[in-house]
């Protein structure tokens, strides 16, 4: 019985150094948080994927944005499955090498309304965003902005929603999420114009003594899935899209 139990006890830390505490956030069909209260979307799938080809053992914790950002930056969680250059973010965290897909912000408008060309054409519009959502920094300046009212959604649904009952004039929010609902109310009658493309990105805290290393055993190991054909081709690193008249400090 002692030997039994002195095992177990030697089997505690390995089982903790093999973990892999991921933050995931509500961001669908990316990710988020399905019916049954388990992680779900193909950025969470493929991260699973990575994580196990890597030798490790993932453990997925559901998190607002705002919360997952500030785990990264304390080393409550290793890893998040997000975008790349986040501004409150920088020097907190290493970014994977491997990227995987580019992540489009559209300006959502009722189809009567002129689509954008120029993020000046924003101005004394009312602007619906999404709470939870910084847009990579671009928050905080719409919120010191003068010249834009913004009034908040508490989901991507309620935020289209809004947009046609004329309670705002565009939504803010991303491809994949607002074409997801689209699909599904197609009488919406709601279109987008793209205002910023960026990448995904594994982000690792530089508050875990083991980030280098996970970017290393994550990265290669996503090389190892590709080699076999199981995974997506990576995606050469080039600059994205940006509107004219883009806050420079955001881009």
């Amino acid at each position: 019985m002692l030997t039994l139990l002195g095992l177990v006890v030697l089997a505690k830390p390995v089982l903790a150094e093999n973990a892999v505490r991921i933050g995931y956030t509500e961001f669908p069909p990316i990710e988020y948080q399905n019916e049954q209260g388990q992680p779900a979307g193909y950025f969470i799938e493929l991260t699973r994927k990575v994580v196990q080809e890597a030798g490790y053992e993932p453990e997925f914790i559901y998190l607002p944005i705002s919360r997952a950002y500030l785990y990264l930056k304390s080393g409550a969680i290793d890893l998040f499955p997000g975008l790349s250059g986040v501004p409150v973010l920088q020097s907190e965290v290493l970014e994977s090498w491997v990227n995987v897909y580019p992540v489009k912000l559209y300006a959502w408008h009722l189809e009567d309304s002129a689509p954008l060309t120029h993020f000046d054409q924003l101005e004394g519009k009312t602007v619906i965003v999404i709470n939870g959502y910084t847009y990579g920094g671009l928050l905080s300046w719409l919120e010191k902005s003068d010249r834009i009212r913004l009034t908040e959604a508490p989901n991507n649904g309620a935020a289209l929603e809004m947009l046609r009952l004329k309670r705002g004039d565009y939504v803010l929010d991303y491809l994949e999420p607002a074409e997801e609902i689209l699909r599904q109310q197609p009488t919406h009658r709601i279109r987008g114009s793209e205002l910023r493309s960026r990448y995904s990105a594994w982000l690792y805290s530089l508050a875990s003594p083991r980030a280098s290393l996970l970017r290393e055993e994550l990265d290669d190991a996503y090389l190892r899935l590709l080699s076999r054909g199981e995974v997506a081709p990576v995606r050469k690193l080039k600059a994205g899209f940006v509107i004219p008249g883009f806050p420079e400090q955001h881009r």
